[in-house]
């Protein structure tokens, strides 16, 4: 590497940068993956985290467009020249991939690629990954210069590197998980203790004042005024379980990380698409933070469960001192004027009930087969 230029060196140290600032597992593949084409000059890069059924749990591209990805197809397999980057501890550079033996070809929509630079992530002994560069871009007119040896080397210093980051992310969205089933536990806990004993003697004195219904009126009104009483102050501690439970993630990441660690998650369980945008944000007052968190929730469960839709599209952006919320579905869409004739609100009186709550406001915009748009403004503070 002595005879690389400076700015080499300085692309290297950037993209090393970049992949340590990254928590999240998609955003370090696609962190890798980007330094790794734009380190290399490729016109294509990808990245594949190999499942335990042949094929790839994640499929990350660079130089591939949204349009282009999806008319490719599904996932991958793990066979030929992929496969070889998952079994083999060694690098594969090829003057035209199309040429190996083990080239099986492509999707019809898969674009054409001739020179090829691929080699494993390797955590340990244990290949977690692997990274492939095509293409590679030419200062001359005519021809292909093809990967150097060296350009060989300087992707084996990035996939060590990539492999530190991947396994730390990895780490911490567990820690995540393990954070959220402790938070689900401690909730059950208090809602057992806080509400059951109230329900078991609510639904006690009902059936008390059933039964003295028809011989004793006077007691059974007596009675039924018991159980309105035991409802409100059951109803009263469900509330203040629920709003005393300010998600621990909230507190220690803001507004913004914990939106986007749980978008991700949507993003892995769900078929459709679910991203994240966010722009000029700054801490707002904690109630208006959770507000926004519980009726980003409330939406994205909506949009995934009824929907229909392939894509939800979450915007969270700053207005004036205070911000907005964005939750967009290309699903079925509805009248919003005839779910709330029929009694079905799809949550939408909870979600402005929050809005409302902290000086906020709540705009429902659908139609039947046009989608729908939750937006929630609040003023800041």
């Amino acid at each position: 590497m002595s005879h690389r230029p400076r700015s080499g060196l300085a692309a290297v140290s950037t993209a090393l940068l970049a992949m340590s600032r990254r928590l999240e597992v998609r955003d370090v593949l696609k962190t890798i993956v980007a330094s790794a084409r734009e380190l290399l000059d490729a016109e294509y890069a990808a990245l594949g985290v190999p499942d335990d059924h042949g094929g790839f749990a994640q499929f990350v591209v660079d130089g591939v467009s949204d349009e282009q990805w999806k008319a490719i197809g599904p996932l991958p397999r793990q066979h030929g020249i992929l496969a070889a980057m998952l079994h083999e501890e060694k690098a594969e550079r090829l003057a035209d991939v199309r040429k190996d033996p083990r080239f099986e070809g492509w999707p019809s929509a898969h674009p054409e690629m001739s020179d090829f630079l691929g080699l494993p992530v390797r955590d340990g002994d244990e290949t977690i990954a692997a990274l492939f560069l095509a293409n590679k871009r030419c200062p001359k007119k005519e021809g292909r210069c093809g990967f150097t040896e060296e350009d060989e080397e300087l992707l084996s210093i990035l996939a060590q590197h990539a492999a530190i980051a991947l396994t730390n992310a990895r780490l911490y969205e567990r820690s995540r998980e393990l954070t959220i089933a402790e938070e689900r536990s401690r909730l059950a806990h208090e809602l057992h203790d806080a509400v059951s004993q109230k329900l078991f003697s609510l639904r006690l004195t009902a059936q008390a004042a059933a039964a003295l219904v028809d011989r004793d009126p006077d007691r059974a009104k007596g009675e039924l005024q018991q159980v309105a009483a035991l409802a409100a102050e059951a109803a009263d501690e469900l509330r203040a379980a629920v709003v005393e439970l300010r998600p621990a993630a909230l507190d220690e990441d803001g507004l913004v990380n914990t939106l986007r660690t749980q978008i991700q998650v949507l993003d892995r369980a769900h078929s459709a698409r679910v991203t994240f945008d966010t722009s000029g944000m700054r801490a707002l007052p904690a109630a208006q933070e959770e507000a926004l968190l519980r009726v980003a929730q409330e939406a994205l469960h909506n949009a995934l469960r009824h929907s229909g839709g392939d894509r939800v599209e979450v915007t969270l952006a700053r207005r004036g001192q205070g911000a907005v919320l964005g939750i967009t579905d290309n699903g079925k869409g509805f009248e919003p004027r005839a779910v709330r004739r029929a009694g079905r609100h799809l949550g939408l009186v909870s979600m402005r009930d929050r809005a409302g709550g902290v000086g906020g406001r709540l705009r429902v915009t659908s139609a039947p087969g046009q989608g729908t748009t939750i937006e929630m403004e609040v003023p800041g503070g």
